[in-house]
């Protein structure tokens, strides 16, 4: 890539970081909330994730549309329509805590849900076409992870501190202060976007277009699901997900709900694990251009699985002191978690999206639709939590590990090289 290139790229990349800010922030505002909708309405661990599952279902149902949209449309359109809707979902989820109603929450957390999904479909190919594909690519998407992190990170500390010392009396009305930031953010992001000029790589030609108008248009023999590392590596996005929310989600109703911890020292080792995966990802961004997506997606994923496998095994009884409060030394081991979380989306994104050319836009579509597993999964392991026990439900997140660590090792392999790609 030309310097010059490179400093043409620089706004639209800035861009796309920021979108990845507010991907994180608005999303684990869904996941921190299960705490105050489980103290508010009497909830069981599963249905306290609720927020989590229809924000992330959302991900299922706009994922081929989102697809559609960002090829016809552009990327642009889409990460401005994706603003649009981000505020009307979190104005629906302000609303319903002056209206006191588990039911209103919920849609807004769907609504908001579609705009992420939409926003994933533009900063995720976008920032691995402006790389380049390969190790600069998958850079690229880990220094925006970053901003996801920090987004990450905010959204419980916010909410842990908000409620305070004990969650009994918690209110979603509590938290309109952090929605309103919400709201904010997603304004700025539009404003700053609607002036940014975005680079359009798969955007369809007015040839194509010309041709879907006067319907003669001609299937493809292919799809991006014609490429077996690609189907893999969407299931992988699946547990990842899935892993990726539900190590840090469990934990905060399990320490919230601890006589000895509470809600403001859960929401603090919750952000704490957002802020490792911060760290994960500059970590991640410094030797991406080195080490293979391969090496580093087999590396975290191993440690990983050690320590969930440490978060079943260890005793409750075994504490450490924290601002007057007995936490489990396990819950260190789920903050660490995070350091191992942080770079998984990246590599899997490269690994799974590596040689798809013309298929990459509609692939993103299929992609992300499988992010859905972030709610699907978070659900599955509160209900196991209900019936099993909090530890016991850390078997969910060991089983989608070694899933990562199977495509990682042998799924990510492009045997597919003979399709066209031009």
């Amino acid at each position: 890539m030309t310097e010059s290139k490179q400093n043409s790229n620089v706004i639209p990349i800035i861009m796309m970081y920021f979108m990845f800010f507010m991907i994180a922030f608005v999303t684990n505002l869904a996941g921190s909330m299960g705490v105050v909708v489980k103290a508010q309405f009497g909830v069981s661990n599963a249905l306290a994730q609720l927020g989590t599952f229809v924000n992330f279902i959302a991900y299922a149902c706009m994922g081929i549309p989102a697809g559609i949209i960002a090829k016809r449309k552009g990327y642009k359109f889409t990460g401005l329509a994706a603003i649009l809707v981000g505020i009307l979902g979190v104005g629906v989820q302000l609303i319903s805590g002056f209206a006191a109603s588990f039911a209103v929450y919920v849609v807004g957390a769907f609504i908001a849900g579609f705009s992420m999904r939409m926003l994933n479909t533009v900063v995720n190919p976008l920032l691995n076409t402006i790389g380049g594909g390969g190790n600069r690519g998958n850079q690229l998407i880990q220094f925006g992870g970053v901003c996801n992190s920090v987004g990450g990170t905010l959204a419980p500390y916010l909410v842990g501190w908000i409620v305070g010392g004990t969650v009994a009396n918690a209110q979603v009305i509590q938290v309109v202060p952090v929605m309103i930031i919400a709201m904010l953010i997603f304004a700025l992001a539009f404003v700053v976007l609607l002036f940014t000029k975005i680079p359009e790589p798969h955007m369809e030609t007015a040839e194509e277009k010309a041709a879907r108008l006067a319907g003669n248009v001609q299937k493809n023999a292919h799809s991006p699901l014609s490429f077996r590392h690609f189907v893999l590596g969407a299931i992988a996005i699946f547990f990842y997900v899935g892993v990726e929310v539900g190590i840090p989600n469990t934990a905060n109703l399990y320490m919230s709900n601890m006589p000895t911890v509470g809600p403001a020292v859960a929401g603090t080792f919750v952000a704490a694990y957002w802020l490792f995966m911060l760290f994960g990802r500059l970590i991640g961004a410094s030797v991406g251009g080195k080490v293979s997506s391969k090496a580093m997606l087999t590396t975290v994923g191993t440690i990983a699985l050690l320590f969930v496998l440490c978060i079943i095994c260890l005793p409750e009884s075994l504490t450490v002191p924290f601002r007057g409060a007995q936490v489990p030394v396990k819950m260190i081991f789920m903050v660490c978690c995070g350091l191992c979380t942080s770079v998984m989306w990246g590599n899997i994104f490269n690994l799974a999206a590596e040689g798809l050319g013309k298929y990459t836009a509609p692939a993103s579509g299929i992609f992300m639709t499988l992010v859905c597993g972030g709610g699907i999964l978070t659900v599955v392991q509160n209900a196991v939590a209900d019936g099993a026990g909090y530890m016991a439900s850390y078997i969910v997140p060991a089983i989608g590990l070694l899933y990562i660590l199977f495509f990682a090792l042998l799924g990510s392999k492009n045997v597919n090289k003979d399709i066209p790609t031009e």
